[in-house]
C-alpha cells in the first residue's frame, strides 16, 4: 500500500509492517515558590510511537441498531461526512503556502465502506422499516436502500423498563430473559458469533440506544471490577443495561464506547477495563448545540468577555426527545450538557476570581411534529467592558442523527486505529498501549470520560488539536502551533529596505518589489491587509 503521506527524517522508520518514530514531547511543569511566583520549567521526554500498517477488516456492533442513530449511520455510512473521512488538517508548509491534506491520510485507518454491521435493539423491525420509521432518510433514498436493509434484522437486546422512559413499551418486542449473568453470557456469544461469521478481524461495540437514568454508584455494589461482576451473578437492580454491554464487552476483549450520557462507566467497570487492558470511551456524543457551546464559551472567556448566564433550550421529535421526555432520563442529558463550560471558566481567574461559574440552564422537550428536526435556542449574557451588556441569541436548526452518525464513524475509526498504536519511552523501554480510557476521543464526546486525576478538557479547539498532534507525533512531526515565525521576524538581509518611496524585500525566496505600500507575491497584491489579485485590478 502507498502511504499517502510520507515523513523524511532520521528517527522515522516505513517498515513492511510498522511504522516508527522518535518523538520529543516538550511540556512546562510549573510551581509556586515560597513568595508566591509562579515557576515555569520546561520539561523534555523522548518518546517511540509505532502503529501498526495493516487495516483489519472492523465490525461495529451497534447497541440500538433499529434506533435512529443506528439505522441512519448503517444506511449513509458509504456517503456520510466525518473528520476522518471529510477533514483536513495542515501537513507543513510548501512553496506556494500551507499544505493541507486528509487526516485520514497522515496514518492508514479503516475505509467506512469496509466496515461491517450487527447489533442489536428492543425492536424488532427490520432495517428497511426502522429507516422508514425514523423518517431522516429522503423517501427517495430510502426506496433504493430497501433491497440492502429489509433483511439486516437487529440481535434481541437487553431490556430494564426501570431505566428508561415508560413510554418505550411499545418498541420493546425483541428482548432478551433471564437473570443479568444469563444476559452477560448472551451478548457475549453475540460479539463470538458475530466475528466467526462475518469474517471480521475486530469487533468495536458502541451503545447509540436509548438515554438511561444514572446508576447509584455503590462502593459494595459496583466500586470494583470484582464488585460489579459479583453484582451482576447476584442480579442486582442497579446493574443497568449499557453496563451488561459494557462488561461483556470488556470480557471479550473489545473496544466500547459510549454514545449516551448515563453514567455506563461506573467504577467497577473502569476497573475491569484497566486489569484486561480494553478501551473505553465515552460519554454521549458532541453533535450540535454542545458542540457549538464549547466553541462560543471559548472564544468569549479568551476573549475577557464574561459569560454570566448560558440558557439552552431545545425541542424535538425523534424517539430520543420521546424518551428524554421522562424526568430520570432528562436528568442525566442534563448533566452531560451542563458540565461543558466548566473548564473554560475555570481557566480564567481574572473574570471569575471567586469561582462562581455562569447560571447554566438546559431544556429538552418532545415535540413529536418536527421529527428528527431538532431545533436548540441558545442566550449567551455577558459583562463586557465597562458594566456593560453583550447577548448573544443563537437559532439551530439540524437533523439530530445526521449530526450523530458521522461521529460514530469517527469514533470507531479513531478507536480501532489507537488500538494498533503502541509507545515506550527512555524510562519504560518496552512498548505499551494508551491508557484504556481513550481520552483521545474526547473531542467527540459530550460529557468526556479521563483517567483519574487528569484535567477534564471540554475546548473544542483543545481537543481537535489533541488528535492532530498525536497522529502527528505518530509519524516524528512537531504540534502546529501557528506561530509562522518565519513570516513575522525581521532578519538580517532579509529585511524590507526603504529607497525614497518604493521598497524592495526578499521572503520566502521570492523578490517583492513594492511601491506605495503595495506588495506583490504570487500574482497577489496586499494592500493595507486587503487582498487583490490582478484579475481584479482588470474589473477596476
Amino acid at each position: 500500500m502507498t502511504d499517502a503521506v510520507r515523513v523524511e527524517a532520521p528517527g522515522v522508520k516505513y517498515g513492511a509492517d510498522y511504522i516508527e518514530a522518535d518523538y520529543t514531547y516538550q511540556n512546562t511543569s510549573v510551581h509556586r515558590d515560597a513568595k508566591g511566583t509562579y515557576v515555569a520549567t520546561p520539561t523534555h521526554t523522548k518518546y517511540t510511537f509505532r502503529t501498526q500498517k495493516k487495516v483489519p477488516r472492523l465490525g461495529l456492533m451497534l447497541v440500538g441498531l433499529g434506533g435512529n442513530n443506528g439505522s441512519t449511520v448503517t444506511a449513509t455510512i458509504l456517503a456520510n461526512r466525518s473528520i476522518t473521512q471529510a477533514s483536513t488538517v495542515c501537513l507543513g508548509n510548501g512553496p506556494e503556502g500551507e499544505v493541507y491534506v486528509p487526516l485520514k491520510s497522515l496514518l492508514p485507518m479503516v475505509d467506512p465502506d469496509d466496515i461491517v454491521i450487527d447489533g442489536w435493539d428492543i425492536s424488532s423491525l427490520n432495517l428497511a422499516d426502522a429507516v422508514e420509521r425514523a423518517r431522516v432518510l429522503d423517501y427517495n433514498l430510502q426506496v433504493q436502500l430497501r433491497p440492502y436493509l429489509e433483511g439486516v434484522r437487529p440481535r434481541p437486546s437487553v431490556y430494564f423498563p426501570e431505566f428508561i422512559a415508560a413510554n418505550q413499551a411499545d418498541r420493546a418486542d425483541n428482548v432478551l430473559t433471564g437473570s443479568k449473568q444469563e444476559l452477560l453470557n448472551t451478548i457475549r456469544r453475540d460479539i463470538r458469533d458475530f466475528k466467526e461469521n462475518s469474517g471480521v478481524d475486530k469487533v468495536v461495540v458502541l451503545w447509540t440506544a436509548n438515554t438511561e437514568r444514572f446508576s447509584e454508584v455503590i462502593p459494595e455494589l459496583n466500586g470494583t471490577a470484582d464488585n460489579i461482576l459479583a453484582s451482576i451473578k447476584r442480579n442486582e437492580a442497579e446493574v443497568s443495561p449499557s453496563t451488561l454491554f459494557a462488561v461483556a464487552s470488556i470480557l471479550e476483549g473489545v473496544t466500547y464506547i459510549n454514545g449516551s450520557p448515563q453514567n455506563t462507566f461506573v467504577p467497577g467497570v473502569i476497573d475491569l477495563a484497566h486489569k484486561r487492558r480494553v478501551f473505553i470511551a465515552g460519554d454521549d456524543f458532541k453533535s450540535g448545540q454542545t458542540k457549538l457551546k464549547s466553541v462560543l464559551v471559548d472564544f468569549l472567556v479568551s476573549a475577557g468577555i464574561k459569560p454570566r448566564s448560558i440558557v439552552s433550550y431545545n425541542h424535538l421529535g425523534n424517539n430520543d426527545g420521546k424518551n428524554l421526555n421522562a424526568p430520570h432520563t432528562f436528568r442525566s442529558k442534563e448533566i452531560s450538557k451542563s458540565n461543558v463550560v466548566d473548564d473554560m471558566v475555570d481557566s480564567n481567574q481574572i473574570l471569575y476570581p471567586d469561582g462562581r461559574r455562569p447560571d447554566h440552564c438546559v431544556v429538552i422537550k418532545y415535540v413529536p411534529h418536527v421529527g428528527d428536526s431538532k431545533r436548540a435556542m441558545d442566550e449567551y449574557s455577558s459583562e463586557i467592558m465597562m458594566g456593560g451588556t453583550n447577548t448573544l441569541v443563537i437559532h439551530n436548526t439540524c437533523e439530530d442523527s445526521l449530526l450523530a452518525s458521522p461521529l460514530i464513524i469517527d469514533l470507531v475509526i479513531l478507536g480501532e486505529l489507537f488500538e494498533r498504536i503502541q509507545y515506550k519511552t527512555e524510562a519504560e523501554p518496552t512498548f505499551q498501549n494508551f491508557n484504556s480510557i481513550l481520552s483521545i476521543l474526547n473531542y467527540l464526546c459530550k460529557a468526556p470520560l479521563v483517567p483519574h486525576g487528569t484535567p477534564v478538557v471540554n475546548s473544542l479547539f483543545r481537543q481537535r488539536s489533541c488528535i492532530e498532534n498525536v497522529l502527528r507525533a505518530c509519524i516524528g512531526l512537531a504540534p502546529l502551533n501557528h506561530m509562522l515565525l518565519e513570516h513575522k521576524l525581521a532578519r538580517v538581509g532579509i529585511d524590507c529596505q526603504e529607497t525614497g518611496s518604493s521598497k524592495a524585500s526578499k521572503m520566502n525566496g521570492h523578490l517583492i518589489q513594492s511601491a506605495n505600500g503595495v506588495s506583490q507575491t504570487n500574482g497577489v497584491h496586499e494592500t493595507n491587509g486587503h487582498v487583490r489579485r490582478p484579475s481584479d485590478e482588470a474589473e477596476l
